[in-house]
C-alpha cells in the first residue's frame, strides 16, 4: 500500500469515527432536549403506555442509553472483548427523575467522546445474546456503535408514541432513522 493510500485510509477512518460519534451524540441529545423542553414533571417518565404494554418513557431512555454505556465498557476492556446487551440494571433513578435522566444521558455522551476516538472500529468483539438461547456472534466496535445509535432511534419512536398519548408534541425528527430523514429530504426537494 502506498503512503498516500495509507494516509487516505487513516483520514477516512478518522472521518468515520467522527461521523459515528456525531450520530450517537445527536440521538442522545434528542433525549436531553425531550427532558429539557417537552417533559414538565418526573411523573411523565413513569406513565405507562396504553398502546405499548409495560412501556414508559423513562424505561426507554434507560434501555437505549444502556447500550451505549455497555459498548463503552467493552471498548475500554482488554482483549478478548465480550459484549452483552442483556446485562442491564433496571429500575434506575433515570427512569423516574428528569434530573437523573439528563445527567445519565450527558454522562453517556461524555463516555462516548472519551472512549470512541481512540477505538479501532475494526477491532473484533464477541457479542453474547440470549435469543432465548445463548448465542455468541463476532462483530466489531464500529458495527456496534452504529447499531447502538439505530437501536436508540427505534426506542425514541416508542417514546414518541407514549408522549403523544400524553398530548406532548415532539420535534419532527425525533424517533426517525437518519436514512428516513435523508429520504424524506430528497422527496421534499423533488416535490419543490
Amino acid at each position: 500500500m502506498s503512503s498516500s493510500t495509507s494516509q487516505h485510509t487513516i483520514n477516512s477512518s478518522h472521518e468515520v469515527v467522527k461521523q459515528q460519534i456525531t450520530v450517537a451524540k445527536t440521538v442522545l441529545l434528542q433525549a436531553v432536549d425531550l427532558l429539557d423542553n417537552h417533559l414538565t414533571s418526573d411523573e411523565q417518565l413513569t406513565v405507562h403506555s396504553k398502546h405499548l404494554p409495560g412501556s414508559t418513557i423513562g424505561k426507554h431512555l434507560r434501555h437505549a442509553r444502556d447500550h451505549f454505556v455497555l459498548l463503552v465498557d467493552c471498548i475500554q476492556s482488554t482483549s478478548p472483548r465480550v459484549l452483552s446487551y442483556d446485562t442491564r440494571i433496571r429500575n434506575t433513578p433515570m427512569e423516574s427523575s428528569l434530573d437523573e435522566a439528563r445527567a445519565a444521558l450527558l454522562e453517556a455522551i461524555k463516555q462516548l467522546e472519551d472512549a470512541v476516538p481512540t477505538a479501532n472500529f475494526d477491532d473484533e468483539i464477541s457479542l453474547q445474546a440470549v435469543t432465548p438461547y445463548m448465542h455468541s456472534f463476532k462483530t466489531t466496535i464500529g458495527r456496534e456503535l452504529w447499531f447502538a445509535s439505530l437501536h436508540c432511534v427505534h426506542h425514541w419512536s416508542m417514546v414518541r408514541v407514549i408522549a403523544s398519548e400524553m398530548g406532548i408534541q415532539l420535534t419532527e425528527d425525533f424517533g426517525f432513522a437518519p436514512s428516513t430523514l435523508v429520504y424524506q429530504g430528497e422527496l421534499n426537494r423533488r416535490s419543490q
